[in-house]
């Protein structure tokens, strides 16, 4: 198993390209289920979740040519329609072959998503959704069983709560469905609005893209004729460099953004007193007089990210001062404050509310433990200004997102490298 081994204090500052959003590809492979031509896609993140979906669309029957950050991709030879528990325990966006496959075959098998550690995310608002279009639904050993006799039918289908993968589900079960589907309280992230401006693009009816309320008008089972495209850039990814030359307060240049999908971030990152300059692909921040504390509460899009609060948490812990951070979303997404309390962080909870006191130059480093994706990459950060050398292990957990990061660090000046246990 891999760790990464750090020395802290070093000074780093130079320029990163972002890759793709990990996020945001995801749904998109999952959509070329409804493809009848071979898909060329660009941009796509070499991360380890993109080669699990990956390895589950082998499974289906598709084929595929996949060069690092490119890929070919055929489904038209899909032959099976089951998602084994061996994938989806390992990565719950396989979910995201429910709606595609049903909407194409008619019935599918996908197994229950396993426990996640950030807390729970059930997938009952995806069902409800798809039986309100008209799927039978039976959960049996395990299995998500879904058929649909008489094929989908367009309905309007009203989300109890924002649900990203539930709103990406049903926009692509709603392409291949009979007559219109409207969604109400959808998910508005820029993963979401890719999706829908790639299935227009391949003809489908969309309106509403980017709002809460999104109309699908559905074809009736033809399958699409895909354009190529490039995956959107990962905002999170970009999020957590922007923080990497935050808490050393150096100037750094990240590449290859979308600015206005970062904005919830960058205002954050301006009260604490840096600098930020946008440009047309890029954004650049500037150190700070002095790193003020600040207040997060965690929302949907486009409010401050979930998947950016830990973070913005080892940035915290150098501030001058107490920051405040609500976790709205998920009800365990503090894994991550015990390893930071190892590195002498002073942090307490009350239930979804951190209290971070800054203590600026007073992290030491430690051997500490990755807990989910977005917990590792937060003790990197907190690693990079540590005194003396912290090993973060578990760090499987880092390669499901992020694309060779100790490397592009490496070449900002920090002293990082990647060793064997």
């Amino acid at each position: 198993m891999d760790f990464l081994k750090i020395n802290g204090t070093k000074k780093i500052e130079g320029s990163i390209e972002i890759t793709g959003a990990k996020n945001a590809a995801l749904p998109l492979l999952a959509a070329t289920i409804l493809a009848s031509n071979n898909v060329m896609i660009s941009n796509l993140p070499n991360v380890v979740d993109i080669k699990t979906l990956l390895k589950l669309l082998r499974m289906l029957g598709a084929t595929f040519d996949h060069k690092i950050n490119d890929i070919t991709i055929n489904t038209t030879s899909l032959n099976k329609t089951q998602a084994t528990y061996e994938i989806v325990k390992t990565m719950r966006a396989s979910i995201l072959v429910l709606g595609p496959l049903l909407a194409r075959f008619g019935h599918c098998e996908v197994s229950l998503p396993g426990g996640c550690a950030i807390g729970q995310r059930p997938v009952d608002l995806h069902l409800k959704a798809l039986e309100a279009m008209g799927a039978v639904i039976e959960i049996k050993a395990g299995y998500i069983k879904a058929t649909a006799p008489n094929g989908l039918t367009g309905t309007t289908i009203v989300f109890d709560k924002i649900t990203v993968g539930g709103t990406e589900n049903i926009v692509m079960a709603a392409a291949l469905a009979k007559g219109n589907t409207t969604i109400i309280n959808a998910a508005k992230e820029p993963e979401v609005v890719q999706l829908c401006e790639v299935l227009r693009d391949a003809g489908v009816e969309i309106t509403g893209i980017g709002t809460n309320t999104i109309e699908i008008v559905g074809n009736g089972g033809k399958l699409l004729e895909f354009k190529p495209f490039a995956v959107i850039p990962d905002r999170i990814e970009a999020g957590t460099y922007l923080c990497a030359g935050a808490i050393t307060n150096s100037t750094l240049t990240i590449t290859n953004v979308i600015p206005k999908h970062l904005e919830a971030m960058l205002v954050k990152l301006q009260e604490m007193g840096f600098g930020i300059q946008r440009g047309e692909n890029s954004v650049t921040l500037t150190p700070a007089n002095k790193i003020k504390p600040i207040h997060i509460t965690t929302t949907e899009y486009p409010g401050f990210p979930t998947d950016m609060q830990a973070q913005f948490m080892a940035l915290c812990t150098v501030a001058d001062g107490v920051s405040i951070i609500d976790e709205k979303l998920f009800e365990n997404r503090f894994m991550h404050v015990s390893e930071l309390l190892r590195m002498g962080a002073n942090i307490t909870l009350n239930g979804t509310v951190a209290t971070v006191v800054g203590t600026p130059n007073e992290l030491f480093g430690t051997d500490v433990m990755a807990t989910d994706l977005r917990a590792s990459s937060a003790l990197v950060l907190a690693a990079l200004v540590a005194e003396g050398e912290t090993k973060v292990h578990r760090i499987y957990h880092l390669d499901r997102g992020y694309d060779r990061l100790e490397e592009k660090l490496t070449l900002l000046g920090a002293d990082i490298v990647r060793e064997k246990e």
